[in-house]
């Protein structure tokens, strides 16, 4: 068995990328926490967590961590189960931005009305909200990988439409003499260096990436700027709709495939959550800006 004390010790270092951070967050002294963790490591044999600026834990301490955030949430349903106070459950959820700017606000309202439960948002990319998993960071992800991570379970959620567009005068000042368009000279505007969607819609019309490429890593901002002329880019249904005097490129929509994983542990917590989630999601629910089919990546 692994002390609650110690897993706790693990897991305030890396949310806090300091021995002094998490000494801060758990009310006790630097070394304090330096003796929990050291501890910790001799009781498995390994090293658990590096000591850099950020600390970042090792692949033995990745899976301890998910230990951790698992074990802090059992043990404080426990807590409200037997009418004790102070349980506070914490819920760390990985979510991409565009999931958030939109339909998992629905899921935030619902959780407004639990009482005693925090939720702690991660947001990333596809991509490293299944990484943030895998490292035990988060105990349930948005993501667009279907597959599930070891020790969790996966259902998916359907897809985000997602349309190319750009403003008229943008691709005026890229078209060659014969009236066509020279991509090269179209500027792009993406997410983040993780946000791929522009390019493989170039790739899969035979055309190489731009010269330029903005990066403007808010879904709000993003849309203001492909507004504005600044790149062309990926725009949601309901920000299409909102932008008539932007043009689309294509007639069909890129899908973008949405599942939800979690840990695969006895937690009502974390299945209400998941109650939570499914419902927002779903075509015509409170929070639907997800259609039926999924493929593709995400933001």
């Amino acid at each position: 068995m692994y002390a609650p004390d110690r897993l706790a010790a693990l897991a305030a270092v890396v949310d806090g990328g300091t021995f002094e951070a998490a000494a801060r967050a758990l009310h006790v002294t630097p070394s304090a926490v330096s003796q929990r963790v050291r501890a910790l490591e001799q009781q498995v044999g390994q090293v658990v967590v590096t000591r850099a600026a950020p600390c970042r834990p090792t692949a033995t301490g990745e899976v301890l961590l998910g230990l951790a955030r698992q074990t802090a949430l059992l043990a404080a349903e426990t807590s409200e189960r037997l009418g004790e106070a102070g349980g506070v459950r914490r819920v760390a959820v990985a979510v991409n931005a565009d999931s958030l700017a939109t339909w998992f606000r629905t899921v935030m309202a619902e959780v407004a009305g639990w009482e005693g439960v925090a939720l702690e948002l991660h947001v990333a990319d596809q991509d490293r909200t299944t990484r943030l998993l895998r490292e035990g960071r988060v105990l349930a992800a948005v993501t667009a990988d279907a597959a599930p991570v070891q020790g969790c379970s996966s259902q998916p959620l359907g897809a985000m439409r997602y349309h190319p567009v750009a403003a008229p005068s943008l691709l005026d000042a890229a078209r060659d003499p014969s009236g066509g368009l020279d991509w090269r000279r179209v500027p792009m505007v993406r997410f983040d260096e993780d946000d791929a969607l522009q390019h493989d819609w170039l790739a899969d019309r035979g055309h190489a990436p731009p010269d330029v490429v903005h990066r403007v890593p808010t879904t709000a901002d993003l849309f203001a700027a492909i507004r504005c002329g600044l790149g062309w880019g990926m725009l949601l249904d309901h920000q299409l709709r909102e932008a008539r005097d932007l043009l689309r490129l294509a007639e069909e929509p890129v899908l973008v495939g949405l599942h939800w994983q979690r840990w695969r542990v006895d937690s009502p917590t974390l299945a209400r959550l998941t109650d939570a989630v499914v419902a927002a999601s779903a075509p015509g629910g409170r929070g639907a800006s997800v259609a039926q089919r999924p493929s593709h990546e995400t933001r």
